[in-house]
């Protein structure tokens, strides 16, 4: 009777043990996701970021060499509040954008700090190719640090301005919070040059980058449906990023034209979850 009970429990505890592992097995088996709703969600705030120093930058410089175009007409993208000083030296421009402890921008972004320009102050040539460095500069409440350079073509092959900017910019929040933001992005500006209002100013944006949070992840981006910036509004108005990391990737999808705060983000085809750009 004893050698019987022996025998069932010897069985009993295989039985278990075969489970524990089958099950062990399983649990590794299951994908870890390595983008998370939060990592997509930073992505986006450091593109809006990216883009709007960009049109600074840009405007910036078009008012400072072409002062007789619509940067100089009755209201400037960039408001009163911003002063713009420049230095020359031998055949080199510095240009000092400097928006004190705080100025609203015109599509009611908040600035504070400085960001200065570099370059060759001949305006007549083809291309030019203009450095950047911010100074405690800060962006809706967000630090932002880095350089990076913008090439800057008259006329593309579509006939359109265009320019490539190669960037390096770390991003910090209030709490602590920060990530990091390398590549390159070609913004061509396909409607608005030759009018007198800046409120009609549209690009196309295109790039890769690598995007680098606080805990050391790194993860790549790439824009795989052109990303539309009309300058009237706040936000990007549609285009795709793709993000990717071990295998996982995330879809950022800002619509199909609107001018809204709304973006969608889809991890590993899981389906959509919509985002407030506004409350990030």
């Amino acid at each position: 009777m004893m050698k019987k009970l022996k025998l069932v429990m010897i069985a009993l505890l295989s039985t278990f043990v075969f489970i524990a592992c089958d099950n062990s097995e399983a649990i590794q088996d299951v994908p870890v996701e390595a983008i998370d709703l939060k990592t997509a969600e930073t992505e986006a705030v450091i593109d809006e970021v990216s883009d709007e120093t960009s049109v600074i930058i840009e405007e910036a410089y078009l008012t400072e060499e072409y002062p007789n175009t619509k940067s100089f007409d009755s209201e400037r993208y960039l408001p009163d509040c911003v002063t713009i000083t420049k230095v020359i030296t031998l055949n080199k421009k510095t240009v000092t954008i400097d928006f004190g402890e705080g100025c609203e921008l015109r599509n009611g972004n908040f600035v504070s700090g400085i960001i200065m320009l570099s370059y060759e102050k001949n305006p007549e040539v083809a291309t030019k190719t203009i450095s950047y460095m911010f100074e405690n500069f800060y962006f809706n409440q967000k630090n932002v640090a880095g350089e990076g350079i913008i090439l800057r073509e008259r006329s593309n092959e579509n006939g359109n301005p265009q320019s490539t900017k190669t960037f390096n910019i770390t991003v910090t929040w209030a709490d602590g919070l920060y990530a990091k933001k390398e590549g390159k992005k070609v913004r061509e500006m396909i409607e608005g040059q030759g009018t007198n209002a800046w409120g009609d100013n549209v690009f196309l944006i295109t790039g890769n980058w690598t995007f680098t949070k606080r805990d050391g992840t790194v993860l790549s981006a790439q824009v795989i449906e052109a990303l539309r910036r009309e300058l009237a509004c706040k936000f990007l108005v549609s285009g795709i990023i793709e993000l990717n990391k071990n295998n996982n990737k995330a879809l950022l999808n800002y619509g199909e034209g609107s001018c809204d705060d709304l973006a969608t983000i889809n991890i590993n085809d899981r389906g959509e979850r919509e985002i407030h750009l506004s409350n990030l």
